[in-house]
Formats: structure tokens, C-alpha cells, sequence
């Protein structure tokens, strides 16, 4: 993070805790989609959807990485 963006980190908070909620239903996902697919290997969803949880779980940085950099210096 640059020394004079702090106000960007302020204004994603909001935005960054609702990303961190979907971010643990995202690794209930991941963890339901791993089980899944060590019972049952054939079934490919279930390997994308283990995927998708871990894109939902990184959510959070990603925010606050992007409105970062929205606020110009």
C-alpha cells in the first residue's frame, strides 16, 4: 500500500468486511467441495467449485487492492 492512499484504505473497509464474510462462506464451500470430490473423484464440479471458493476467499484483498488504487495520489 503507498504511503498517501490511507484514505482508500478507510473507504474499502466497508466494502472489505462484507467481502470477508463471503469469504468464509466461500471456505465452507471449499471445504463441502473437497470432501466431495475425495468421496466421489469422478464428479469434476465438484473440483470447480472448490476453485471458485478459493477465488471467493481471496476476496477480501482483492477489495482493498482495487480501491486502493482508485484514489489517485
Amino acid at each position: 500500500m503507498g504511503d498517501c492512499r490511507p484514505l482508500g484504505f478507510l473507504i474499502g473497509l466497508p466494502f472489505a468486511l462484507i467481502a470477508l464474510v463471503l469469504s468464509l462462506v466461500g471456505a465452507v464451500i471449499w471445504v463441502i467441495g473437497t470432501i466431495l470430490s475425495c468421496l466421489c473423484p469422478c464428479c469434476v464440479c465438484c473440483a470447480g467449485l472448490a476453485n471458485l471458493a478459493m477465488s471467493i476467499v481471496k476476496l477480501p484483498i482483492k477489495v482493498l487492492k482495487w480501491f486502493t488504487q482508485q484514489i489517485p495520489c
